[in-house]
């Protein structure tokens, strides 16, 4: 859970005044309150001229508007008339009277709408605090960590309600300045009041109701999107044909990306004679609090330096070639650079870990579940899996607990290269690491977690990469609202030499900027000697150097072929 602290009802209003832009920014509750004061002010306005007229006319005493204005505000709040009274004709006294009754009427109603639900312990009804919503998101009974998935919208500004069966629940997220209804999603009536007839996508992780929901959001609006959160991979079918539009699993999906982690290489034999052969490839680790944590790719000392060329980021368990230079580096992050073997030294110690890629072909896979299962698929075959799980499973080759040492040293962690730990318990698998790495330094360790806040525990346990459940699921479902993909199989990233044709009278840093997702033009080969600068133009005799994943390289190899 978040660690805010939960803020009181007067901090909550001003808070959501100062992001109020337009009328259009206003919740149904700021609305009522300000047609209120402009009713107020209405009748203030009505009773000043009228009470002038009548002391004009009636009274026969010349007042001013000013002077008319303070009587009525007097009345009205009941602090006296000074040497206006007694007054001499019955109609101003009725007047007057009736100023004294609306005022204390209207000082009932000011408590009830302003005062009373401003100071209460939550709102009566939380419908008031949304604003108006169009082409959002509606999520549905969210239990994986709801904040990390809210603030994740909000991050990158998509609209979103989030309905919630649980009453307290909902009320202490409305209080910490969420858009957050209560109620049942499978009726009408609660998607009606998210505005789903306007939203464009709804999520839904209700278990065995993801069905009803979905089905639901479809009676209300036949166009909208849904996707579907489900522990059980094998529902995907049933759901698909209930109108699902996706189903995400989050234990096989962090499964998938922990072993991608674990079975990407990188291969440099198409350029060594251009690179040279001191050109090795790190893997730049950004740790919690770092010097490079939540700072631009754009800004890092690495793209600044001239000898090091950044192929690629693993950001929130996305692989990302090249990375955009205003991506911001979360902890956890992973930098994939080339260069000479030198010019790591001066960011060793500024960054906290730079360690070599390594190629695994002996892996360990802790915990056979759903993540387990989805690992060791993902997996080549050279990879050569051990399988370690409490069940004794056909599929399991070492029965036992993977925090036992004895456990891990029958499944050979003295000889594998990399261990997985897929074990669906966050202090399991924090034990776990710790004993892996208490048994060897040279194992690469990659662990699952549930919680966001077990990632930086999973570090200070030993562990080389950690992905979290709610983190990943969270940005998972925030590229769908996109239509994006974040899981595209990688396999290896290569780097190659070929013919600058294409970019010919271009500079380097131009012919990147357009360059497709998955490859990075590293630099530019002229006279023997292997160039950088991002203003190097280049020219007909020149070669580039390529990086990029298998499937990338091949789309590149046949745009230059096509355009030679």
């Amino acid at each position: 859970m978040s660690s805010e602290k939960p803020q009181g009802p007067l901090e909550r209003e001003l808070r959501r005044l100062s992001s109020v832009s337009s009328l259009g920014d206003l919740t149904q509750r700021q609305r009522t309150v300000l047609t209120f004061f402009a009713i107020l002010a209405a009748i203030i306005g009505v009773y000043t001229v009228l009470y002038n007229v009548g002391m004009r006319r009636l009274e026969g005493d010349d007042y001013t508007l000013f002077r008319s204005f303070q009587t009525v505000i007097n009345t009205m709040t009941t602090t006296g008339y000074g040497g206006d009274s007694p007054w001499q004709t019955p109609i101003m006294n009725v007047f007057v009277v009736w100023m004294q009754l609306s005022g204390v009427v209207i000082g009932f109603v000011t408590l009830r709408i302003l005062i009373i639900p401003l100071f209460e312990r939550a709102p009566v009804v939380l419908d008031e605090q949304l604003t108006e919503k169009s082409d959002h998101v509606v999520v549905c009974e969210y239990g994986r960590g709801r904040d990390v998935l809210l603030d994740e919208f909000e991050r990158i500004g998509i609209e979103y309600v989030l309905v919630d069966s649980d009453k307290e629940e909902a009320i202490g997220l409305s209080n910490r300045g969420y858009a957050v209804i209560d109620g049942d999603p499978t009726d009408v009536e609660t998607l009606e009041r998210a505005s789903i007839e306007d939203a464009s996508l709804v999520i839904s992780d209700a278990g065995d109701r993801n069905t009803s929901v979905a089905l639901t959001a479809h009676q209300c609006n036949e166009d909208v999107r849904v996707v579907c959160l489900t522990d059980t991979p094998d529902r995907r079918e049933a759901l698909e044909r209930a109108g699902v539009d996706r189903v995400v699993c989050p234990p096989s999906l962090i499964g998938r990306q922990l072993a991608e982690k674990a079975s990407t290489d990188f291969d440099l034999s198409g350029s060594t004679d251009v690179l040279g052969e001191n050109t090795v490839v790190r893997e730049v680790v950004v740790r919690r609090d770092g010097p490079l944590h939540d700072t631009p790719v754009g800004a890092t000392p690495i793209v600044e330096d001239p000898r090091l060329t950044l192929v690629a980021a693993w950001i929130d368990g996305e692989l990302r070639i090249p990375p955009g230079p205003n991506d911001r580096l979360t902890p956890n992050a992973v930098l994939v650079v080339v260069g000479d073997a030198e010019s790591f030294e001066g960011i060793r110690g500024g960054t906290a870990n730079v360690q070599s890629t390594v190629t695994h072909a002996d892996v360990i896979v802790a915990g056979v579940g759903v993540a387990g299962e989805a690992a060791i698929g993902q997996l080549p075959e050279r990879a050569d899996p051990t399988t370690i799980d409490v069940r004794d499973d056909p599929a399991t080759d070492v029965v036992g607990d993977a925090s036992t040492p004895d456990v891990l040293e029958r499944a050979g962690i003295g000889e594998a290269t990399a261990l997985l730990l897929t074990i669906d318990n966050d202090d399991a698998a924090l034990l776990a690491t710790a004993v892996a790495r208490s048994l060897t330094d040279t194992i690469e360790i990659l662990v699952r977690v549930t919680d966001a806040e077990s990632v930086p525990k999973a570090f200070g346990a030993g562990a080389d990469y950690a992905l979290s459940e709610q983190r990943t699921t969270a940005r998972t479902l925030a590229a769908d609202v996109f239509g994006e993909s974040v899981i595209n199989p990688v396999g290896q990233i290569r780097i190659i030499r070929t013919p600058a044709t294409p970019f010919v009278g271009r500079t380097l840093s131009s012919s990147e900027e357009d360059s497709d997702r998955g490859w990075v033009l590293l630099g530019v080969e002229r006279n023997g000697t292997f160039r950088t600068d991002d203003s190097v133009e280049i020219t007909t005799n020149d070669s580039v150097v390529v990086a990029g994943t298998d499937a990338a390289i091949q789309n590149f190899e046949r745009r230059t072929d096509s355009a030679r």
